[in-house]
């Protein structure tokens, strides 16, 4: 054998090392958002009565984040299991349009990964794949490692939250109620790669704040969304 010949295994190591590295760095917009929102919700968890290790198992076997504060206010506000369940269960069904749009670039993935992604697969980890795997496919550690370092990364504001949080009083002195609306701004900055885009996103907010000051504001960002969608699609075609 060639002493000098290259050793495949350690390079396979080390190629996996830093794809594992590369995707914790993109999941870093994420995780600054993450832990101020995930201590906000360890803090209401325990003031609705949940507890410390329940809230700290919901973001560990549940991790959805609107879906988790919706279901804290309703458990504080005395809803029943069905009410809590179909209301979670709605306000996830996006996850299913999120995981579809995805799809195609997971070809290389086997099904239980393939549902394990899926599991970790958040509005704002979805944001950060579509702009990564439209310029190029991601290996299984890049992919894996950025959904991974979001979860923890909302599990720990989870933890402190729960642990810290409840002599802080209101959350919302402190900013925290920012930190969600913040994160969303900066992955958008991140896809707005043309001017076509910029004139979309602004045409969307627009949208969503005059529906919001006007008649439907509980369909505001649904109905914003569809419409600065189509008119995405006709700039595209026109240009």
């Amino acid at each position: 054998m060639d002493k000098d010949a290259p050793d495949l295994s350690t390079k396979d190591v080390n190629r996996s090392h830093s794809y594992w590295w590369t995707g914790a760095k993109s999941a870093l917009p994420i995780v600054f958002g993450y832990i101020p929102i995930g201590f906000a919700f360890g803090v209401l968890a325990v003031k609705a009565g949940i507890g410390f290790l329940p809230a700290l198992l919901m973001s560990v076997f549940v991790y959805a984040g609107s879906a988790q504060l919706i279901a804290v206010g309703l458990i504080g506000a005395g809803a029943d299991l069905v009410s809590i369940t179909l209301t979670t269960f709605v306000v996830n069904l996006r996850h299913l349009l999120m995981s579809a749009a995805l799809a195609p670039y997971l070809r290389h993935l086997s099904r239980g990964e393939a549902a394990w992604f899926g599991f970790e697969l958040t509005d704002e980890s979805f944001a950060v794949h579509s702009s990564e795997l439209a310029k190029e496919e991601s290996s299984r550690s890049h992919l894996f490692a950025l959904n991974g370092t979001a979860q923890l990364a909302w599990v720990v504001g989870t933890m402190l939250g729960a642990l810290l949080g409840v002599s802080m009083g209101d959350t919302g002195r402190w900013g925290l109620d920012f930190a969600l609306p913040a994160m969303f701004i900066a992955l958008l900055i991140l896809q707005c790669k043309s001017r076509r885009h910029i004139l979309v996103a602004v045409a969307a907010a627009v949208i969503s704040v005059a529906l919001a000051a006007g008649f439907t504001a509980r369909w505001n960002v649904i109905i914003a969304t569809l419409i600065a969608g189509i008119l995405g699609v006709y700039l595209e075609k026109w240009s």
